[in-house]
């Protein structure tokens, strides 16, 4: 996989994925890219055109899919990224962003559980 054509995206967000690439070591030559049709909504465009990304990571055993969008370049990178992310959190799990954001969405739905279980509770006493 080549990371030096235009993916439709900021560069800034390219070289951001660059420099995470370089951080963990990943080996872009592991990467195993293929093409499929995609599924669901979409019409005409999504039955005639082959643009769901599929990365394979072997080294660490890892599989990503992305269909979020209809240009395949994008969703090239968009897979991509995710797989990177994926790699970091097996790597560095204390380094993962991705993981702190999801450490941190879990501790705000259990606060809140804990704010409607009690209101519940003071409901069912009253």
């Amino acid at each position: 996989m080549r990371l030096n054509e235009d993916f439709g995206v900021a560069p800034a967000k390219l070289e951001d994925l660059k420099a995470r690439i370089l951080r963990l070591n990943v080996d872009l030559s592991l990467v195993e890219e293929t093409f499929s049709r995609g599924g669901g909504k979409g019409g005409q465009k999504i039955n005639k055109t082959s643009n769901r990304v599929q990365l394979s990571y072997p080294p660490l055993d890892l599989r990503v899919a992305c269909q979020r969008e209809r240009k395949r370049s994008l969703n090239r990178f968009l897979a991509l990224r995710e797989l990177v992310d994926q790699i970091e959190i097996k790597i560095s799990p204390q380094t993962s962003a991705r993981l702190r954001e999801i450490e941190r969405l879990r501790r705000r739905k259990a606060r809140n559980s804990a704010r409607g279980a009690a209101k519940r509770a003071d409901a069912a006493a009253a």
